[in-house]
This record gives structure tokens, C-alpha cells and sequence, in this order.
């Protein structure tokens, strides 16, 4: 296994950058000017978010300027954006939100026809990825008035106003978003200033104190740690589990990193095909034979903990999901089963093909790397690592959960996302959908679980890791249960 932090030599020039940004740092008065973020990210994440998804650069700068219906605050409750209020009728299936006065970017004003026409449009290609969620059940979307919208269910369905509070819903048209901020160039970065929700469009911009404002940058985790280590930046967002080895020789006060109590998928698809794929011997193998006890040790952040399970928790099932019936097994005899497996296969087919591996780049992913390989090693299987950009048998997913609904986990490592997928578990989540109480609805979910979880198409490794670097200035900042730090929440005080 790698060291858990870079070798000195790699330290010495981060350290060199440290001490060359720190002369520049008194230069930069923080106490009352924009607040300088860096999120990590690659500049088209802010030029083309919607095709960036869902990398955290692009979440964060939709979030910003193109906000949907409703959103999150830093808690992760649901509050007003474009909609400003809202009402639930006919038991759940009629959701009727009353737009605010707004306007977009172009001066043109904001009308529930063209809210109605974009939001359809996100709903059907949500749908596409996410067959059986909370968006499942919706007929229409009816502009009632000028400034009124219904979204129209054929039956109650939790979660929807989770759903419209993701990034993907944001509401964008051709001219761009509704705020809460504008954004402009400021350099290499983007200079973010507030929308004013009750002046028109044409009038004179209102001066806002500097404060409010926000400077932008998506950029490489080391850069952005850099840049706030020397105290460039008073706000570091997007840290996961890839970028994490670089905090402790990078000489961040600790008391800085703050930790996001996410829920989600951190684990292997297994998304290639063929004979060796195909042995449910094997993929069971797989699963079996990472050590995922080395987990905790290579991502040291407190409350993190791994998982051999789909699920995190119960949710809406009748009872918790059952655990699978190799996990009291030493991870010896797990590999000794899984090579077992393996030979057998090899016996009937000879050689396996050598395993591709999709991670992103960075230190923590060359660490995970390193222990999938050990794994499949111990089973007699070969592996190589390739870009998320390469066709790949093992691809990582490391997201957090949209909603707290075994829906939301079983659509993620389901047939339409490219995973190795149980049919019978897809034919079992469509006959929930057309279950005629809450019970029969729980129970043919819980049947789903059971079968998805018994195919092995996705190897659980744990919880997302999802971390930022707060400075003292941000005393709105909370850690975040959906990992969403809006910019407009940084400070106590309402701005």
C-alpha cells in the first residue's frame, strides 16, 4: 500500500508555493470584501455546468446563478428561490408554487409558460437516468396563471421537493439563470454580485456593500488549499476522498476543515460486460475480496465509516436490509472463496481479462487504487487503472444521496445508468410503482434491495467523503447533510 501523505520531495514545492502566496497575503483585506471562494473543479465546470454535472464546481456555480423552484439551505432543509411559496393538495399530488418577481439576465421578466416548458424538460430527462424517483408519477406541468405553476402527480410521491432542489432542476433559459447572483468575469475568476428580487432589470444597479459580493475560481485541490493556506481564499468547497491526503502536509489548521455528515454511494460499478462479468461467482468475488477495514486508515476523517451494503439505513423498507452472508468472514476466507470462484472460471475459460478501473484523478484515488488491486490480486484476477473518461468493468461512484429513499440508491446502480444490473430487481421497482399502498409500495422495494444487493453489480465501499476549509470569516458556514454550502448563506446575518 502507499504512504497514507506524500514523500517529502513532493512536499518541498507545495511548501515553496505556500511561502511565495503568504508574502502576497497581506496585500488582501478580508475583513469587509468579497468573499473569495475556490471549489474544486476545472474552469468549464463554471462556463458549462449543466454539462459538467456533477462535479462540484458545477453544482455550486448552478446553484448560484440559475436556482430552481425551491432549494437547500446550508442544513439541508428545503426553503423558497424562484418559487416563494408553495402548497401540497389532493393528498400529495398537486404541488402549486407562486413565482417571486424576477427577471432574466436578457431584462426580460420571469412567466410560469417558459418556468412550465424548461422544467418539463428537466423533469423528462431526469426521468431518463432516474425511472422510478420521486419525479415517476408526474403528468404535467400546467402554467395556471402568469406567476403560478402546478406540477401535477398521477399519485403522492415523498421527495419531490428534494428532487426540485437539486442542481439539475436548475431553472435556465437561453439567456441564463435568475440568480441569487449574476456573475461576471473578475480575471481569471468570476466576480458573483447579487440580484436585487425587487428592482427591474433596467433600472440602475444598486450598489451593494463588498461583502456580499463573491470572487470564484474553480481550480485543482492543491491549488485551492494553497490558496487558502496563505489566506487568499476564505472558503475551499468539493473536497473528497481523492484530494484528501493533500491537507496534512499542506499545513492547514485543522480546526479549518470542516466535515459534511453526507449520505450516499462511495463504492466499484461494475460496468463492463462478457463472460468473466457475466459469472455471478465472480462479481460476487470481487465484491469480497477488497479489505475494506484499510479504509478508515487512508481517509482518516472523524464519523467516516465503510459499508458492505447498498443501503445506508432502513428508509421506507418494512425492516433493515440483510447484510450479505459473507460479511462475518475473515477477509481470508473471503478471499479464499473468491479465488475459488476464480479458478473455477478460469477452469472453464481459461485466462480472465485483465480488469479496467476507472477512478479520477489524484493521491487518494492512486491509494484506493492500490487496495482494489491488492483485492483482486488475492483472488487471481489482474487489474489497471484508466481515466473516467475510458471505457472501464469497474467504475466509482462517489455521490450523495438526492433524497433518503432506497429509490434514490437503487436508480443509481440500476440497468439505465450502465451498471451490471439485476432485471428481475428492475421488474420488481416497476411494480412498486404501481403498488396500491404504502405496504405493498415498501415491501416490492424492499424485494428489490434484496435482489440488486444478492447481483453484486455494485461493490459498496463506504460513505461519500465530502470536506471543506472554512477561514474564521464565515460564521453562517454549516457542515451540510447534502454536502450544499450555498453562497448566499456564508454569514450569520440574512445576506
Amino acid at each position: 500500500m502507499p504512504r497514507l501523505f506524500p514523500p517529502a520531495a513532493r512536499i518541498a514545492p507545495l511548501a515553496g508555493i505556500l511561502s511565495a502566496a503568504a508574502l502576497l497575503a497581506g496585500c488582501s483585506d478580508q475583513s469587509s470584501g468579497p468573499v473569495t471562494v475556490s471549489v474544486v473543479g476545472v474552469r468549464d465546470d463554471l462556463a458549462k455546468p449543466l454539462e459538467q454535472l456533477p462535479g462540484p464546481a458545477a453544482k455550486l456555480m448552478l446553484e448560484a446563478t440559475a436556482q430552481g423552484l425551491v432549494a437547500f439551505d446550508a442544513g439541508g432543509e428545503i426553503l423558497p428561490a424562484l418559487a416563494q411559496r408553495w402548497i401540497v393538495q389532493d393528498d400529495g399530488k398537486s404541488y402549486i408554487f407562486r413565482l417571486r418577481r424576477a427577471f432574466w439576465p436578457d431584462g426580460e421578466r420571469v412567466m410560469a409558460k417558459e418556468v412550465a416548458r424548461l422544467l418539463s424538460a428537466r423533469i423528462d430527462s431526469l426521468r431518463r437516468m432516474d425511472r422510478n424517483g420521486p419525479l415517476d408519477a408526474v403528468e404535467a406541468v400546467v402554467p395556471m396563471t402568469g406567476e403560478v405553476v402546478e406540477i401535477r402527480l398521477a399519485a403522492p410521491r415523498p421527495f419531490v421537493l428534494q428532487m426540485l432542489a437539486q442542481p439539475q432542476m436548475a431553472i435556465l433559459s437561453s439567456a441564463g439563470g435568475t440568480g441569487p447572483y449574476r456573475s461576471g468575469k473578475w480575471g481569471k475568476a468570476l466576480l458573483l454580485k447579487p440580484v436585487d428580487k425587487t428592482e427591474d432589470a433596467d433600472e440602475a444597479e444598486v450598489a451593494v456593500p463588498p461583502w456580499q459580493n463573491r470572487i470564484l475560481r474553480a481550480e485543482r485541490a492543491a491549488l485551492a488549499i494553497v490558496r487558502f493556506r496563505a489566506g487568499l481564499a476564505d472558503l475551499m468547497l468539493g473536497g473528497r476522498y481523492a484530494d484528501l491526503p493533500l491537507l496534512v502536509p499542506s499545513g492547514v489548521d485543522r480546526d479549518a476543515v470542516r466535515v459534511d455528515p453526507v449520505q450516499g454511494l462511495l463504492g466499484l460499478a461494475i460496468t463492463g460486460d462478457g463472460a468473466l462479468l457475466d459469472d455471478g461467482g465472480v462479481r460476487r468475488a470481487i465484491n469480497m475480496s477488497i479489505d475494506r477495514s484499510q479504509l478508515p486508515t487512508m481517509f482518516p476523517l472523524a464519523g467516516w465509516s465503510t459499508s458492505e451494503q447498498l443501503l445506508p439505513g432502513q428508509f421506507e423498507l418494512p425492516a433493515p436490509a440483510a447484510p450479505p452472508e459473507w460479511s462475518a468472514l475473515t477477509i481470508g476466507e473471503r478471499r479464499t472463496q473468491g479465488r475459488a470462484a476464480v479458478d473455477r472460471w478460469r477452469a472453464a475459460h481459461g485466462d480472465p481479462p485483465m480488469l479496467r478501473v476507472a477512478l479520477p484523478d489524484g493521491s487518494g484515488s492512486t491509494m484506493l487504487f492500490a487496495l482494489v488491486a491488492q483485492g483482486l490480486r488475492a483472488i487471481g484476477l489482474s487489474a489497471e487503472r484508466v481515466s473516467v473518461q475510458q471505457d472501464a468493468d469497474l467504475r466509482l461512484i462517489d455521490e450523495v444521496a438526492a433524497y433518503d429513499s432506497a429509490l434514490w440508491y437503487l436508480g443509481r446502480v440500476g440497468c439505465a445508468r450502465g451498471v451490471h444490473c439485476n432485471r428481475e430487481a428492475e421488474a420488481m421497482l416497476q411494480s412498486a410503482s404501481l403498488a396500491t399502498t404504502a405496504e405493498e409500495r415498501a415491501d416490492r422495494i424492499a424485494q428489490a434491495v434484496a435482489l440488486t444487493q444478492a447481483h453484486d453489480g455494485y461493490v459498496p465501499l463506504g460513505a461519500p467523503l465530502r470536506w471543506s476549509l472554512v477561514g474564521r470569516r464565515m460564521t453562517g458556514f454549516m457542515p451540510s447533510p447534502r454536502a450544499r454550502h450555498p453562497l448566499n448563506h456564508l454569514f450569520r446575518a440574512t445576506n
